[in-house]
């Protein structure tokens, strides 16, 4: 028996649903919802609409498992960096990481999180509102993780979570929006530099 992920209504897949979804990721990473067209889509998975449909669903429901591998793969670092055992260890985590993925060579610049919100009408709404909560539930998860810094003693009693959660998000999303305007590595490791000097919880 062969592997069920790879048949469809008894047929063998002509393709492989990683590496179709991995380009799929680039092609929203690039381009943002509503710049990804089917063809766009379909092209560089190299599968034909009716396969698309029969293996992801619709463009909407693409583009959830897209962003669901995104942050599972070049967006992993700031899971990873909840995980440092200070505040500072995970603002300097969170933002190299948001530097190294969103300047990656072979990739495309700035972040899919940003890029895929670029969407203007109301077809693009869904992707829009995925996003949207996308990065409200990455910003609580680090206000939760100040909280954890403030009750450890690592941050000062009179700290305030929501509002260094919201400082350090700006930033970063900051960055991923100079990297998709042309802005190097380097230079954006001297923002990254700069927060890291003027860190005064």
């Amino acid at each position: 028996m062969g592997d069920s992920r790879n048949t469809v209504i008894g047929r063998p897949r002509e393709f492989d649903i990683d590496e179709a979804l991995e380009r799929a990721m680039r092609v929203f990473w690039e381009r943002g919802y509503e710049g990804a067209s089917l063809t766009d889509l379909t092209g560089a998975m190299g599968i034909t609409k009716p396969s698309m449909y029969a293996a992801f669903g619709n463009k909407e429901q693409l583009f959830r498992k897209a962003l669901e591998r995104y942050k599972e793969g070049p967006a992993s670092y700031a899971t990873r960096a909840l995980a440092e055992p200070t505040a500072r260890g995970v603002i300097e985590a969170l933002l190299r990481g948001a530097v190294r993925t969103t300047t990656l060579s072979g990739r495309p610049s700035g972040c899919m999180t940003v890029q895929g919100a670029l969407a203007a009408s109301d077809g693009g709404r869904p992707a829009h509102d995925v996003l949207v909560a996308w990065r409200n539930d990455a910003g609580l998860r680090l206000e939760e993780r100040f909280r954890r810094a403030v009750d450890e003693g690592d941050l000062p009693r009179d700290a305030d979570p929501v509002r260094l959660a919201r400082y350090i998000m700006a930033v970063a999303f900051g960055i991923a929006v100079q990297a998709a305007g042309g802005l190097g590595h380097d230079e954006l490791q001297d923002i990254v530099d700069m927060t890291l000097h003027s860190w005064r919880p």
